[in-house]
């Protein structure tokens, strides 16, 4: 049985690998030798645009978690990227170069793979892994596209607010309510003063924007609306805009406050809420600083934060299945960022999974079944769980896993917990890998 892999970025090489790993021929599918996106510059496999780092390796942290699982499950990924590390903190950082080179290396060697260097225009016929990436060139976009209802396959220039947890909002700032008090109270309310509001609007006013890549639309602004640009337009723009407190009493005072931001919930759990009229194109330091001038986000923690780029994506909820399979059509399997998971080692999760089940599905196996107390699990659940409506790319964080069955005191320690729990389940697993 032969599988077509479409990108050798990420999660193409991982999902290829584990494949071919599993006894499965593979043909990688990669037209950079031919034809680069907008954001490559290398001919080499696995090409880190952004970043040389791959984020925290601390196992209080999801993306360290993350990074263990594919350790102890055999990620080449991760095999590579340890191997060409460089010093960082407590952070996992590459030699990009180098680290690109072990992947190709390892990959072109290996025996069960053979990489087509050519662009894929169309979805071939058979077993077929998808993982073209956030800059899926426009032939094979089409292509896509012909797979599913017009709206259920995204290509745009994306404006995503920024996603705090719940924990971390100060509900002594807050409160919760929905707006004359139509419906439940599904929203947290954040409440400001007068002078609250206009220091908020000042420092909105002149923070620091990202820059905006060559590859990205400069005209993009006036579609998508910026918070920080909305602001521009006057002082009290945002105040009759998306803080207007119209209808929100604080229950403490029994009137309205001169502004108010609502946060919205952004997972079934309640565990995630985004920043509703939030989206924004300012630097992540700056999104922080500013943002925490409302009382009740002072410390508020950020499992993303505000982007605005290029993204192609699928509505994956409506589409794929826990294995990244297509739903009535599963020998169409698709990985990394175009099934929404952001970042790094996301990709690289969602390419390890896709391959490992698909290899047991052509081998006559079981599933896995990756437990949603897993990291690789959660990302999997979180992409094809039908229950999150208005569907945006995320990183890994501990909100999207179950919570502990009992208290823990302090987020370190409970994070701890919870790394435990996922890789006691991951050592459990390994033995049928």
């Amino acid at each position: 049985m032969n599988v077509t892999v479409i990108g050798a970025g990420l999660a193409g090489c991982e999902c290829a690998w584990q494949l071919a790993q599993r006894g499965v021929s593979v043909v990688l599918t990669e037209m950079k030798l031919h034809k680069m996106s907008p954001a490559h510059h290398s001919p080499g496999f696995a090409e880190l645009v952004c970043s040389n780092s791959l984020r925290s390796d601390q196992l209080e942290n999801a993306v360290g978690l993350l990074k263990e699982e594919l350790r102890r499950c055999g990620s080449l990924v991760l095999r590579c990227a340890d191997e060409t590390r460089v010093e960082a903190g407590g952070a996992l950082a590459v030699d990009r170069e180098g680290f690109s080179a072990a992947v190709t290396q390892a990959v072109r060697s290996h025996p069960g793979i053979t990489v087509a260097e050519e662009e894929a225009v169309s979805i071939p016929q058979g077993e077929v892994v998808v993982a073209s990436g956030p800059l899926t060139s426009d032939a094979l976009s089409r292509a896509i596209a012909g797979l599913f209802p017009a709206h259920s396959y995204l290509n745009f220039f994306d404006a995503a607010a920024p996603i705090v947890t719940f924990d971390s909002v100060d509900m002594d700032h807050a409160w919760f309510a929905s707006r004359y008090d139509k419906g439940t109270a599904d929203y947290i309310n954040c409440a400001l003063s007068e002078e609250e509001y206009l220091a908020f609007w000042k420092e909105l006013c002149r923070a620091q924007e990202a820059e905006v890549h060559g590859f990205e639309d400069k005209n993009v602004f006036e579609g998508c609306m910026p918070v920080e640009v909305m602001a521009r337009r006057g002082v009290q723009t945002l105040a009759f805009g998306p803080l207007k407190p119209k209808g929100l009493p604080d229950p403490k005072t029994g009137r309205e406050p001169y502004a108010v931001v609502q946060l919205r919930r952004d997972n079934a759990q309640g565990t995630l809420y985004n920043l509703v009229g939030f989206q924004t194109h300012l630097k992540w330091g700056e999104q922080k600083r500013v943002f925490s001038m409302i009382p009740a986000l002072k410390n508020a923690e950020y499992v993303r934060y505000g982007v605005m780029h290029r993204n192609t994506y699928l509505d994956s909820p409506r589409l794929l299945d826990r294995y990244y399979r297509v739903r009535g059509q599963e020998r169409i399997t698709f990985a990394g960022q175009i099934t929404g998971v952001e970042g790094y080692v996301e990709s690289t999760a969602s390419g390890f999974l896709a391959g490992v089940e698909l290899a047991r599905r052509l081998t006559g196996q079981e599933p896995l079944d990756f437990p949603r107390e897993t990291a690789i699990g959660a990302l999997a659940h979180y992409v094809s769980n039908e229950s999150v409506t208005d569907f945006q790319p995320m990183n890994i964080n501990f909100g999207i896993m179950p919570p502990l069955d009992h208290k823990v005191k302090g987020k370190r320690n409970k994070n701890a917990e919870l790394s435990q729990r996922s890789l006691a389940l991951i050592d459990g697993l390994r033995e049928r890998l």
